[in-house]
């Protein structure tokens, strides 16, 4: 047998990792098991842009943990940075939206939310080659880069001796009445006081193979998404930019990654021609001056799809020490601080900073 820590986690994403680290500063022993490599699945694969692609065409409920995520970034970048030595690139350059049929959807958003916004001059599109329509400039919209980030946070709990267990797979659950007191693992037996699911798009996969007789299962499927990498200089591009559905963003070493494909493909992580040619055609016509540097990687990601969008945050109203924090879809990173937050507000009855009804197991997602 295993000592016992107060929280077990399943899911070593960043949604586990921050998960973990809100349950570390609350006083809690904590647990990760990851059944790969810390980090190394739809956490590791995204763009990393801290907003979603028009949240005002999202729910609310998406809304409300952005915005809240938005206010804790800062200091979570510099701490992490500080205290790892490994900076996860927290990179406040702005974005640039080249496109808003609803443009007024989009300044009222922007006004409800206190998130800065301006036209955007024409000077934008000297670099951009597009036929810009109501064009915005998001000047304090940030991102993180995702491997960075992941690495930092994985440090960070190690430095904490917050216990990490990777490569270990989950085999099966014990439970007495209402209550799981065992799980065991590839790596064995470990008994537990809380436990909570953060498996990102494996979590349904999860539940139904581990609870199959209970009700309020979460909705959560695998979509695939696929990203270009281009070795360009620094200055290349400056901001980010959307331009409808797709979208570049610069990091801070000059590389520029081009993003992303929405494909409903089961767990199949295997890339294809089909879609680096449409990105990098995308790309090159958005940003010519992308033609004069290659294409340095290709990859794909499982994102952890809900009907909406809207991450399944809740304690579970059947077994009482079961939770989950996962469904985040294409949104990990910029729901991620504040999700954590939560989960951990629900769990030790503190008040909480954003309303939990939305992210009920019972609600819509």
């Amino acid at each position: 047998m295993n000592k016992i820590t107060d929280i077990t986690i399943i899911g070593g994403g960043v949604i586990g990792l921050l998960t973990a680290r809100e349950f570390f500063h609350a006083g809690a022993t904590v647990t990760v098991i990851e059944k790969n490599r810390i980090g190394q699945e739809s956490s590791w694969a995204g763009g990393g842009i801290l907003l979603p692609l028009y949240p005002w065409r999202q729910p609310d409920a998406i809304t409300r943990l952005v915005i809240q995520s938005l206010s804790l970034y800062p200091v979570l970048a510099s701490q992490l940075k500080a205290e790892t030595q490994i900076d996860p690139e927290w990179n406040p350059c702005g974005l640039l939206m080249a496109k808003n049929p609803d443009i007024t959807a989009a300044t009222d958003w922007c006004r409800t939310n206190g998130v800065r916004f301006e036209p955007a001059s024409a000077d934008f599109f000297n670099l951009i080659n597009t036929q810009p329509e109501n064009p915005l400039w998001l000047p304090e919209i940030a991102q993180a880069r995702n491997p960075r980030l992941v690495k930092s946070l994985k440090q960070d709990l190690i430095n904490k001796g917050v216990r990490l267990i990777e490569q270990c797979e989950l085999k099966n659950v014990t439970q007495e009445q209402n209550r799981i007191t065992a799980i065991a693992t590839s790596a064995g037996r470990f008994t537990v006081n809380q436990l909570i699911i953060c498996a990102g798009a494996w979590t349904g996969q999860l539940f139904r193979q581990f609870f199959p007789s209970i009700g309020h299962a979460p909705k959560i499927a695998p979509v695939k998404g696929q990203m270009l990498l281009f070795d360009a200089k620094p200055d290349t591009l400056p901001y980010m930019v959307l331009d409808e559905d797709q979208y570049l963003i610069p990091r801070l070493d000059g590389k520029i990654l081009a993003g992303s494909t929405v494909e409903q493909d089961g767990f199949n992580k295997t890339t294809t021609m089909e879609a680096r040619n449409r990105l990098e055609s995308f790309a090159i016509n958005l940003l010519p001056a992308l033609k004069k540097y290659p294409v340095i990687n290709h990859w794909a990601g499982l994102r952890p799809g809900t009907e909406h969008g809207i991450p399944y945050i809740d304690k579970h109203p059947e077994i009482v020490n079961l939770s989950l924090n996962a469904g985040h879809f294409r949104n990990g990173l910029a729901m991620g601080p504040a999700s954590a937050q939560l989960m951990v507000d629900l769990i030790l009855d503190r008040p909480a900073a954003v309303s939990p009804e939305p992210y009920k197991l019972s609600s819509p997602h």
